[in-house]
């Protein structure tokens, strides 16, 4: 077996030569006449000239292989207190049936379709029949406001929407149907049809023009067959979340997309066909897309659909429950799910109920992954913790510890090593390359690798001005961070999460990481605000693990002496406000620019992404009583 340096030597190196060989894990139509067209640069095409269909690859081949009777998803949702399994073989007529169906009202090769729904397998029926027809598909996140389906409706101009009735957001059921009616209502652009997947607990209303029943469309429908579409045709669009204004539309291809997707399987999750995937995420983001979706049905793996939370659906004990019961492999979430579970169940007590024996490791990505968090995962379920690092943009990872090639020694706080295909670096704010150790800008020399963003859909310019514009001949990742002698990639936040205090540039992911492991803090988030006298200081925000009562005086005292030991008297970290909640999006991001501008008392946009927009009413009121904004 080649070891990690010699591929990614050869992935940078060779990079045709690299893809082409991992291209063969895919069937074609019609092999391509080059693997990168890179004659317009910072536009790049993958396999160019190749003909495919990502459907196809994903469910059919899997059938024709023998493995039909296989189980292909399986559904889990406490919410409705359901289990179904779904075979490779029903899997492919059911989305054949819709494709039948969405062919019969007129979608065709190169039309854009819309799709809201929850965490049903459906959702994934309805992105697998538009990818067979070689339609586009968009997924919205189901139960995004009205407003804010209007503007993605605007911008990708759908021939048609398909939704569910609606799902089950806590102990309430939300009704789809009316977001949908008023969304169309306050767009410009009207699509023709509107295809309701009515769900057992809640019938919509089909009383719109161009309203359809799934279910009675599927009935009859004729099975339609895959569609062959270019390589570098696009497979999907997905807005990126936290965005303001018009949202950015990133476009995915099919044919590097799969190559990606399907390399990444085995050689950064070590999966083998067959084995259970489990992305405890939602379709709605890019790791649904990529990793309950697209990756896992490539490769052959089963793949979990959740309907539910990390706590409360019922309690904190729902992901051991889930692992145990579909013996889970791998599971890949966000560490805010494992922030919530921590708080709620500190010791681990629910985790006893369950034999966890098939389980081998945990992935975690979408936020950093503090080094609290990382021991008390590492020491809860004796299993590697591997953070990772991607992006919406990216759509798979940058940096992982590559399990399927070879397992690297864990550094806390780091995601290890950047990915074959990835050429990272850290440069100054002059674009001067920066040795070991040195804090900065985090690029990615071009061409990114197969599977990337090829374009905003639609908006070409702010694609090049986005991404490609401040460091030519790279993609800059708008996050900071460095590269230690060992070649570990230490990423710690978001630019915009860097204070310059007294004109020295400090990471508030460094302050967060030392404030998230007091014994006492179950998460938090340090944030930088205007200083008349220092230029910005930090103001941490912290959420007390269950159970706990302290002092606020004493805690802030001690956090005070711990960052000043961890960084030093220049952090000048004074002030720590608690909190029950820290407000995140639904795919568990904090919202730290939104919690500066109230603590700074500037204008702020709702965020459309927000899971709960009382936890910024909650912020508000709680920096209000320590004196923030200050007057």
């Amino acid at each position: 077996m080649k070891n990690y340096q010699e591929i990614f030597e050869k992935s940078l190196a060779h990079p045709e030569e690299f893809w082409a060989e991992a291209a063969t894990s895919i069937d074609w139509y019609k092999k391509w006449d080059s693997v990168l067209d890179s004659s317009n640069p910072p536009f790049y095409n993958w396999f160019q000239g190749g003909e495919m269909n990502t459907c196809y690859n994903a469910v059919d081949r899997h059938v024709e292989q023998g493995r039909g009777e296989q189980i292909a998803i399986i559904y889990d949702s406490p919410v409705t207190d359901t289990v179904r399994k779904i075979s490779w073989a029903e899997l492919r007529d059911q989305v054949a049936k819709l494709a039948g169906a969405l062919k019969a009202q007129g979608a065709e090769k190169g039309d854009t379709i819309i799709i809201y729904m929850p965490m049903i397998p459906e959702a994934l029926v309805a992105m697998l029949a538009c990818a067979r027809l070689g339609v586009i598909h968009s997924v919205v996140f189901g139960g995004f406001a009205a407003n804010e389906l209007a503007i993605r409706i605007d911008h990708a101009q759908p021939k048609m929407i398909i939704c569910a009735s609606g799902a089950i957001e806590g102990k309430k059921q939300l009704a789809y149907k009316p977001l949908v009616a008023a969304a169309i209502e306050q767009s410009e652009h009207k699509p023709e049809k509107t295809i309701v997947f009515q769900r057992d607990f809640l019938e919509a209303e089909l009383n719109q023009p161009g309203d359809l029943h799934w279910q009675e469309l599927v009935k009859d429908a004729e099975p339609a067959d895959c569609v062959p579409v270019a390589a570098t045709d696009p497979l999907y669009i997905l807005y990126t979340s936290g965005t303001t204004g018009m949202p950015k539309g990133v476009m995915r291809d099919n044919g590097g997309h799969a190559v990606a997707l399907h390399w990444s399987m085995k050689n950064i999750y070590n999966m083998e066909p067959g084995e259970v995937f489990w992305a405890a995420s939602d379709v709605g983001w890019v790791v649904g897309h990529s990793y309950i979706v697209y990756g896992p049905l490539l490769y052959g793996c089963t793949t979990v659909v959740y309907e539910g939370k990390p706590i409360g659906t019922p309690d904190a004990g729902a992901f051991w429950r889930v692992i145990s019961e579909h013996k889970v492999k791998a599971l890949f979430t966000a560490p805010t799910a494992f922030r919530a579970i921590k708080k709620e169940d500190p010791e681990g007590e629910y985790l006893k109920k369950y034999d966890l024996s098939n389980y081998k490791t945990l992935f975690l990505a979408g936020e950093r992954l503090d080094p609290d968090t990382y021991h008390w995962a590492r020491k809860l379920l004796n299993v590697p913790v591997i953070d990772h690092w991607w992006q919406t943009e990216t759509g798979w990872a940058i940096v992982a510890n590559p399990m399927g090639i070879e397992q690297f020694p864990i550094k806390p706080g780091s995601a290890t090593k950047s990915v074959p295909g990835y050429d990272v670096k850290i440069l100054d704010s002059e674009g001067n390359e920066l040795g070991p150790g040195k804090e900065s800008n985090i690029v990615i020399k071009l061409p990114l690798p197969p599977g990337t963003l090829a374009t905003l859909w639609r908006n070409e310019e702010r694609f090049v001005s986005s991404y490609m514009s401040r460091y030519p001949g790279y993609y800059e990742t708008g996050d900071g961070g460095y590269i230690d002698d060992d070649g570990y990639v230490f990423v710690m936040g978001r630019i915009d999460d860097v204070i310059n205090i007294a004109g020295h540039r400090l990471s508030t992911g460094a302050m967060e990481e030392i404030v998230a492991s007091h014994s006492q803090v179950a998460e938090c988030s340090v944030i930088g605000l205007d200083d008349s006298l220092k230029g910005q200081k930090p103001l941490g925000l912290v959420v007390l693990k269950a159970g706990v009562n302290c002092e606020p005086e004493r805690l802030n005292q001690e956090l005070i002496a711990m960052v000043r030991n961890g960084i030093g008297p220049i952090a000048c970290y004074r002030e720590t406000v608690i909190v029950s909640r820290l407000p995140k999006t639904r795919s568990g991001k904090i919202l730290r620019g939104t919690m500066r501008a109230i603590a700074a008392g500037k204008a702020y946009r709702m965020p459309s992404t927000i899971d709960d927009p009382t936890s910024l009413e909650e912020i508000s009121t709680a920096l209000q009583k320590v004196g923030y904004p200050l007057k």
